[in-house]
């Protein structure tokens, strides 16, 4: 796949938090995009601007019946895959959820695309799977045990893509994402991510909840940066990087601690009585890594990928999206 030709690119999970982001920047790169989404867990609003676009499209479909995969690989040159049904505490509490589609759901939409000839699929993978590995920086080769059935399911993601590119020559390129945050991430919901929970309870004017100490470390990741290299994997040259995996990250890691301190001073600009909100500490949860931070190294090297959004930075576009939308 050469990066000058444009392309139709299928992603699923198109209408979610990264999702829509990434359809973004596809379009913005010259690529037809078409979107497939069952919004079981995503939200029409968040493609809205893209609809009525001629190179967007949208189908709603569910990567778990084999029939609707079938249908939406027609006619597409390469596919972005980012439907699953994500959360470590979701995924104790229902695993059989879990695996139906993040397991199934990612066989089914793999096996379509290898039948239909499609040329390159690009897969979301986690941080998660580096389990109870205590190595920092996280290094793509080395892996710990999992600590969750969603960890075990983007694993198991990883050795089918590996599989299929040794039995098939399938051009699978995964993608291991770090604390995703930025724009269209929701926080309602009892598995709402870090960074847009906490800012929910700052604008209720209550006390954000930390599990444990506060002493856990994250390699937090505003979405521009991963709609970015979701882009370059898309459209790499590079034979090296087929059957490989990639952290995708910023490359720094900040403790959660840290970071409530920083949204507070960003949230009290808008509302000074923000600044006096103190944490609150809940038990430890099950299934967490305790700390996070990515060697992006072989993506700068095989994807040409370099974070341009620190977590300043991103938090700086986001709060003010979060201000106007759950203010």
């Amino acid at each position: 796949m050469t990066a000058s030709r444009q392309r139709v690119i299928l992603v699923t999970g198109g209408a979610g938090f990264i999702g829509s982001h990434v359809c973004d920047a596809l379009l913005a790169a010259g690529h037809t995009v078409r979107c497939m989404d069952n919004l079981a867990t995503s939200k029409r609003e968040n493609i809205v601007h893209l609809e009525g676009m001629s190179a967007f499209t949208f189908m709603q479909a569910d990567i778990r019946s084999e029939a609707d995969c079938t249908k939406s690989v027609e006619g597409v040159d390469a596919v972005v895959h980012l439907a699953a049904l994500g959360s470590v505490p979701r995924s104790i509490k229902d695993p059989l959820a879990s695996h139906a589609t993040n397991l199934t759901g990612f066989l089914n939409m793999m096996e379509c695309a290898r039948l239909e000839g499609i040329s390159r699929f690009v897969y979301a993978s986690s941080s998660s799977v580096y389990g109870d590995s205590k190595q920092l920086p996280k290094q793509e080769q080395n892996i710990g045990l999992p600590l969750s059935p969603y960890a075990v399911t983007k694993l198991t993601n990883e050795v089918y893509g590996r599989l299929y590119h040794r039995l098939h020559g399938f051009h699978t390129i995964g993608l291991r994402f770090f604390n995703v945050f930025g724009e269209r991430q929701d926080p309602e919901g009892p598995y709402a991510a870090a960074i847009p929970k906490f800012i929910r309870s700052f604008l209720k004017h209550e006390s954000p909840q930390i599990h444990g100490d506060g002493m856990q470390s994250r390699d937090f990741t505003y979405v521009s940066n991963v709609a970015q290299v979701v882009v370059k994997a898309v459209e790499a040259v590079d034979p090296r990087c087929a059957g490989e995996v990639f952290n995708v990250a910023y490359g720094s890691r900040t403790y959660l601690l840290d970071l409530v301190k920083v949204l507070r001073e960003e949230l009290a600009l808008v509302d000074p009585a923000i600044a006096g909100i103190e944490v609150e500490h809940i038990p430890e949860r099950s299934g967490d890594i305790r700390d996070s931070l990515a060697d992006i190294s072989k993506a700068r090297e095989l994807l040409g990928y370099e974070p341009l959004t620190d977590l300043r930075q991103g938090l700086a576009k986001a709060v003010p999206w979060y201000v106007a939308n759950w203010g």
